[in-house]
């Protein structure tokens, strides 16, 4: 009976990381911590969703008015400073370039980033944004660790600059500084990527608020259940 369990947990090991291996295609990603009600990171990093990614990309599920109240913004902050591309508070994070015009332009359409964090992690997010390196081989001059040949350019290199492959040691090293710091461009990554893991779930935020009192409602529930439980099963035991 061991030996089956043993071979079951080996096996389930071994499920599990093929499914990681797959999804980072055998790169070792980098961990962020995510913290989706930490309001302020929240807020920076939709700041740099809607400056440098909503211009290609869309999260189609999240709405304007629904981000305010969870940032714990006002829909009159939201209008002046993260609202671009729509009019209305109530209207949906959507861009207004064509799918047929990003695909000619891009080679392929811009994927919607509404679940992408869930889909791919926010680890190999984080991994994935700061992995972009020169590669003179591509239309748009770069390549990345993460995404082997990603028909997306290195958007935020003024930040970051620009890295170069070190093809024997597998490591990137700094070809151009940016604007940032790498510890500033790291922090301005995991803000993003903490936003993303936000809109991919936003319902979650209640949940976690509403966790503490279930949990608190389970334990008086349990003070109360106990005695009445041995009361009633005294005659029995």
């Amino acid at each position: 009976m061991k030996t089956i369990i043993y071979a079951l947990f080996v096996g389930l090991i071994s499920i599990t990381s093929s499914q990681v291996m797959a999804t980072s295609g055998g790169l070792h990603l980098d961990t962020v911590e995510i913290d989706i009600t930490d309001q302020a990171s929240l807020q920076r990093g939709a700041k740099t969703f809607v400056n440098y990614c909503l211009s290609c990309h869309q999260a189609s599920f999240m709405r304007y008015n629904r981000m305010a109240k969870d940032l714990g913004l006002t829909d009159e902050q939201v209008k002046q400073n993260l609202m671009f591309a729509s009019e209305k508070i109530g209207d949906t994070m959507t861009v207004a370039m064509r799918a047929d015009d990003a695909k000619k332009w891009f080679g392929v359409t811009p994927p919607d980033l509404s679940v992408t964090s869930r889909s791919r992690g926010t680890d190999w997010l984080y991994t994935y944004l700061r992995t972009f390196y020169i590669d003179d081989a591509k239309i748009m001059g770069t390549n990345n660790l993460a995404f082997k040949d990603v028909g997306m350019p290195h958007v935020l290199w003024q930040q970051q600059g620009y890295l170069k492959n070190d093809v024997e040691t597998g490591h990137l090293d700094t070809d151009t500084k940016g604007s940032q710091t790498t510890q500033e461009y790291n922090a301005m990554i995991a803000d993003l990527v903490n936003f993303m893991a936000y809109i991919g779930e936003p319902s979650k935020i209640q949940r976690l608020a509403l966790a503490k009192w279930v949990l608190l409602y389970l334990f008086v529930f349990f003070l109360v259940a106990y005695p009445m439980k041995k009361a009633f099963w005294k005659d029995i035991h």
